[in-house]
């Protein structure tokens, strides 16, 4: 009678075990499943955040964070590129004008030079005083007058529709063009020892037809330059435009005085 005693509360005994532990265990594995319900909900906005703080903005034509991520690990060159083409804007955000002119002058250089190896012969040699001043005119005005007539522009006609660019292009064919194309050949000829009246008829000569001339080549330019690229890039976009034309503009500069 004991041992069945003894037998009977065993057996309850494992059987109230078995049930606490089913519990626990119940217990435990819902609140895993509401940790890892947490943890997911967490992560989400997490990363809903990290995507709002890194997304670019839409009024920016491009972002730093934007190269350096788009930039492919393995392509070394494809890296170089990204880091010096994202080290070239952020030199327009702190050296603007020192930036452009920089820019100006480079482009102005290889114009001249390639403006010079169209035209020389076999037994002619680089003039290299005469690349200085073409870049000199870069460093020195065009930098600074680019940055402070698109500056202006932008300012003035901030839409981009065709109305707007229209506007500017034809402001800048009649009032930028004339002024810039001006102070090129009054700024290199005064640099060859022209004089005042020798400038005068210099520009007498020249001056008309290279803006008679421009009209085949400058309006398509500047609609896209007003129409597409940000303020801050149309400086850059510009002077590659006059890598082409400067090539033609370098030439004329270059041509005896109007007096001889």
């Amino acid at each position: 009678m004991a041992i069945h005693l003894i037998t009977k509360l065993a057996k309850r005994s494992i059987i109230q075990h078995s049930q606490r532990r089913l519990i626990s265990n119940t217990i435990c594995g819902s609140q895993f499943v509401s940790h890892y319900q947490q943890c997911r909900a967490y992560s989400a906005r997490s990363m809903n955040t990290v995507a709002a703080a890194t997304k670019v903005p839409k009024n920016h034509f491009i972002s730093f964070p934007f190269f350096l991520r788009t930039s492919s690990p393995s392509s070394g060159s494809a890296k170089t590129q990204m880091g010096f083409l994202a080290w070239y804007l952020r030199a327009l955000d702190y050296r603007p004008i020192i930036t452009k002119s920089i820019s100006s002058a480079i482009i102005y250089a290889a114009a001249d030079v390639t403006s010079q190896v169209i035209t020389m012969t076999p037994s002619d040699s680089l003039d290299m005083i005469r690349t200085l001043r073409m870049a000199g005119f870069g460093l020195i005005i065009l930098g600074t007058a680019q940055h402070l007539w698109f500056n202006f522009m932008g300012r003035v006609l901030p839409k981009r529709d065709v109305v707007s660019t229209l506007k500017k292009l034809l402001i800048g064919q009649f009032a930028y063009g004339p002024l810039i194309n001006s102070a090129f050949f009054s700024f290199n000829a005064a640099l060859q020892g022209e004089n005042g009246e020798e400038i005068a008829a210099r520009l007498n000569r020249d001056l008309l037809p290279t803006m008679i001339k421009g009209l085949m080549y400058w309006p398509m330019c500047d609609f896209l330059t007003y129409k597409v690229i940000p303020v801050h890039l149309q400086p850059l976009i510009n002077s590659s435009f006059s890598y082409a034309w400067t090539i033609y503009l370098t030439y004329v500069a270059s041509l005896k005085k109007a007096a001889d």
